[in-house]
């Protein structure tokens, strides 16, 4: 693999490999200017983003993409972050990250392993805890981050970061960006684990969804039984039917047309008698997903 001094695997990768369990993704990081690395080690570059100093690379016959290290400042609160200070140190960079366990790093040519944030030990507790009391402010897709990890790794929120969620979540700042909300909905709702649903639920959580959104009775192993066979990238809208009906709009999360179309089958499946207790009907779901 690719190595250099100051070349880092970084996030998610490191994590997985401390838990044992396989990554989606590697993510590389180089502390300094990532595009200028690339060029001048004669690397075969595809693509490169020098507002964000990210560049892809081909290497081995894979595609790579490595980042800069660079610090993130959150002008408008709940939207894309401003990039600023290319280069900087890791510590600088790492500490613009979602969650401790989200912020070591770990060296190519050597492996050394860096966690300025106690990560490891946070780890090793199962516990999200977020890096700085603004975090939930600055970005709140990360309250639904935390509840994809809870969920996947079996984590709680530490007491501090549960406080601080509970917080935003009871003064909600709705400028926000719904494109990012609708990524980590369906990354979240695609695990198609029941408990995510009552997290989503019980925690509040569906309250990032809008004002008027309330609480559906509905609990999230219904849903799971009727579609807990279904191999399907649209699962996530089966989650989510629930709180149309309870005021949510689907369309401030930029629907596809065959997103609208299964949603609209949803609805009206709900007006069937139940089978086996269960208020969507598998077959006719799997009949929805097959002519999506």
């Amino acid at each position: 693999m690719l190595k250099d001094n100051k070349l880092y695997y970084v996030g998610g990768v490191v994590r997985d490999e401390i838990l044992g369990v396989s990554s989606f993704d590697t993510d590389f990081c180089y502390e300094g200017d990532a595009i200028k690395f690339a060029e001048e080690n004669g690397l075969n570059v595809i693509k490169t983003n020098p507002d964000f100093g990210t560049v892809r690379v081909i290497y081995e016959n894979k595609e790579i993409d490595i980042a800069s290290t660079r610090t993130e400042t959150y002008p408008k609160k709940g939207h894309l972050p401003k990039v600023g200070n290319i280069g900087c140190s890791l510590k600088e960079d790492l500490i613009r990250r979602d969650f401790t366990v989200n912020a070591m790093a770990k060296r190519t040519t050597d492996g050394e392993f860096v966690d300025y944030f106690g990560g490891l030990d946070d780890l090793k507790n199962k516990k999200l805890r977020i890096l700085h009391e603004k975090s939930f402010e600055d970005d709140p897709t990360r309250i639904i981050r935390g509840l994809k990890f809870s969920v996947r790794f079996g984590f709680e929120l530490s007491d501090k970061t549960m406080d601080l969620q509970n917080k935003y979540l009871s003064n909600i700042n709705y400028d926000m960006s719904y494109h990012r909300i609708r990524k980590e909905l369906i990354e979240t709702f695609n695990l198609n684990r029941a408990d995510a649903f009552d997290k989503f639920v019980g925690e509040g959580i569906f309250k990032l969804l809008g004002k008027e959104v309330k609480a559906p009775e509905i609990k999230g192993d219904d849903i799971w039984r009727a579609v807990k066979d279904v191999k399907s990238d649209f699962i996530w809208l089966f989650y989510l039917a629930p709180f149309v009906e309870q005021g949510f709009d689907l369309n401030v999360i930029y629907p596809q047309k065959s997103e609208k179309r299964i949603m609209e089958w949803v609805n009206r499946l709900k007006t069937q008698a139940p089978v086996n207790n269960t208020p969507y009907e598998s077959i006719i779901i799997r009949r929805v997903l097959d002519n999506a």
